[in-house]
């Protein structure tokens, strides 16, 4: 959905849910104010039981000039658009929420929209632009102003309340892990001296007594280190002030931190051991049940109540205590950790492999940054971080993860090709210099090249979950699930890889 199909109406209510939160109110201001821009008769909204009444937020809106209003009844409603009684409004947009669903007082109108960032709980209008993946539904709303080519930094405060929901919805951007999220922080000029006020009005008194209770609640696990705390409900950020205080207690390497709410249950998860991403943590306690992610070390996440009943969970603090209890045992118990540098490996059981002859792409480093210049790569899966040398070469695979290797390397397993290069992903590659903060877009300086045919390699199928530090990186480990490959270089069998399964037999040919 496009922000300028939505011009179409003129009488029209941006809704928010109940009991609005910081991401709540930007999203409905910023698709307000784009309305008010172009001429509607427009009036940002929510409802429910409870006025707002966080220091934080009421800030918020105070000083960000949010116009938005509580109303109780369809009647009231019409009364603010200037409608007559019965008469309903042409379009009702949910903001951050989805229409119909139990955190968002119903009212009613002629058409209706949505833009959101959670998990899609019902049949959607033809109108609606829900990405469950983004961080926040300001971000949601950040990029579709984009596309309308509308510059969010022309207005202080416009960017500053987006800035402000991102970083409250992702736990001070410790959840961030797509690149769109992580384009909005960096790409927003905000007022750094508001966002501080805010920070420090963040934390209620009730809040910190919840914090103070759950920490005298945590369970300790002894043999991996790690412990678990349930809080009572509160603000994503409550966990992980929580979660960063259990880090600094004596021999606890990581941490789960969750609250109980009423249609879903928020985490927080922390790591100071290279043997455990936090993020890949949180994706593993969530996976069929919610959507987790984040950073090596600050991850956190969001588990719904509808899936965890679909597979039969009780929504009890004591059967969700359990869940969360077996998660960890199996996360920390169903792995192996392999250090190349020390481990040789057995090739009984492997069977030999062909690399095929692949499509890819390389890009000379030198043809973006000066020889020297230290830079960030953007991708979809993630930040690569990279100095430019003289025969650095960035490698484009074939679903657009991009890598930085020598040129002898790049000559060992690729060979050059003549024809043009048609990028094969979604999210466009984007290198950003340390130095001047400069953002190039990598497909224009792209040539396209083949993977080399004749590499030979020794793999089997892992059977459970495997952790490689390979020998050229002995801090972040290559993860391997079920069903995934494991494989050695013939000619050099201490460098380990691992492969997800579908890529695996896209590149390798059994002989």
């Amino acid at each position: 959905m496009r922000l300028s199909q939505l011009l179409e109406f003129d009488n029209i209510i941006v809704q928010c849910h109940n009991n609005p939160d910081a991401d709540a109110l930007a999203s409905g201001f910023a698709v307000l104010k784009y309305l008010r821009d172009n001429g509607k008769n427009v009036r940002f909204v929510y409802g429910g039981n409870f006025e707002i009444a966080k220091s934080n937020l009421k800030l918020m809106i105070a000083d960000l000039g949010i116009d938005v209003d509580y109303v109780k009844t369809q009647d009231e409603l019409a009364k603010l658009l200037g409608l007559k009684e019965g008469e309903f409004p042409d379009l009702l947009i949910t903001v951050d929420g989805q229409y119909l669903e139990g955190n968002i007082q119903k009212f009613t109108a002629k058409n209706i929209a949505i833009i959101d960032h959670h998990q899609v709980e019902g049949p959607l209008p033809k109108l609606s632009e829900v990405r469950s993946y983004q961080a926040s539904c300001a971000t949601v709303v950040w990029d579709l102003l984009k596309l309308e080519g509308i510059d969010v930094n022309a207005d202080i405060k416009l960017s500053t309340a987006l800035y402000y929901g991102l970083l409250t919805d992702s736990n001070n951007f410790s959840e961030l892990h797509h690149p769109i999220d992580m384009d909005m922080r960096d790409e927003l000029k905000f007022s750094s001296s508001i966002i501080t006020k805010f920070k420090n009005s963040n934390i209620s008194q009730e809040e910190l007594r919840i914090a103070g209770i759950a920490l005298l609640g945590s369970e300790y696990y002894r043999d991996n280190h790690y412990a678990i705390v349930k809080t009572d409900p509160c603000d994503p950020n409550v966990l992980g002030i929580i979660s960063d205080m259990l880090l600094e207690v004596e021999d606890v390497e990581c941490c789960l931190v969750y609250s109980i709410h009423e249609g879903s249950i928020k985490i927080s998860v922390r790591s100071c051991v290279k043997e455990v991403k936090a993020d890949e943590l949180a994706q593993f306690i969530c996976e069929g049940v919610g959507n987790g992610g984040g950073h090596t070390v600050k991850a956190g996440g969001s588990i719904q109540r509808r899936l965890l009943e679909i597979q039969e969970l009780d929504y009890t603090p004591p059967s969700i205590q359990q869940f969360f209890r077996s998660r960890m045992q199996d996360y920390f118990y169903n792995n192996e950790i392999i250090y190349a540098t020390e481990y040789e490996m057995d090739l009984s059981g492997m069977k030999r492999y062909a690399r095929k002859s692949l499509k890819a792409g390389y890009i000379v480093a030198t043809d973006v940054l000066p020889v020297g210049a230290k830079a960030v790569i953007r991708t979809i899966q993630g930040d690569v971080k990279v100095e430019v040398e003289e025969d650095t070469i960035i490698v484009i695979g074939i679903r657009g993860e991009v890598s930085a290797i020598s040129k002898s390397q790049f000559d060992k397993y690729f060979e050059k090709d003549s024809s043009e290069y048609i990028y094969p992903g979604e999210y466009i590659p984007t290198i950003r210099s340390d130095e001047d903060g400069r953002i190039l877009e990598l497909i224009p300086y792209a040539h396209s090249c083949l993977t080399a045919g004749d590499s030979m390699m020794f793999a089997k199928e892992l059977n459970n979950r495997t952790k490689v530090f390979t020998k050229h990186d002995t801090e972040k480990y290559l993860l391997g699930k079920p069903g995934d490959y494991i494989g050695v270089l013939e000619d050099n069998t201490s460098e380990i890889f691992i492969f997800e399964r579908e890529i695996f037999h896209k590149i390798f040919d059994l002989i």
